[in-house]
């Protein structure tokens, strides 16, 4: 039964899943495709939700930590759902740059 739904990180399911020898293939699969690390993921995450821009919702914050897109055409890639304008889509991608 599922109690609650919130998407996690790459970084943060890596921490989360046990670091057993049967888990071993998660944990190499996580550790090619995450970017960041927990902690630089859980920042980047508050920094892109410092720009309250409700067009963002909290999946679109995690699938940006996760991609880290590196121009506006990955940005509008990742939240082509969200319909930004550029300008939206250049505060997004300043934040990201700094990771």
């Amino acid at each position: 039964m599922i109690l609650s739904k919130k998407p996690l990180s790459l970084a943060e399911v890596n921490s989360l899943v046990p670091k057993t020898e049967e888990r071993k293939p998660i944990h190499d699969y996580l550790k090619k495709f995450s970017l960041l690390s927990k902690a630089d993921a859980d920042k980047l995450v508050v920094d892109l939700r410092g720009l309250n821009n409700p067009k963002l919702k909290e999946e679109n914050l995690i699938k940006l930590a996760d991609f880290l897109p590196k121009d506006l055409e990955d940005v509008n890639k990742v939240l082509n759902e969200a319909n930004l304008s550029e300008a939206e889509a250049n505060a997004i991608l300043g934040i990201i740059k700094k990771y």
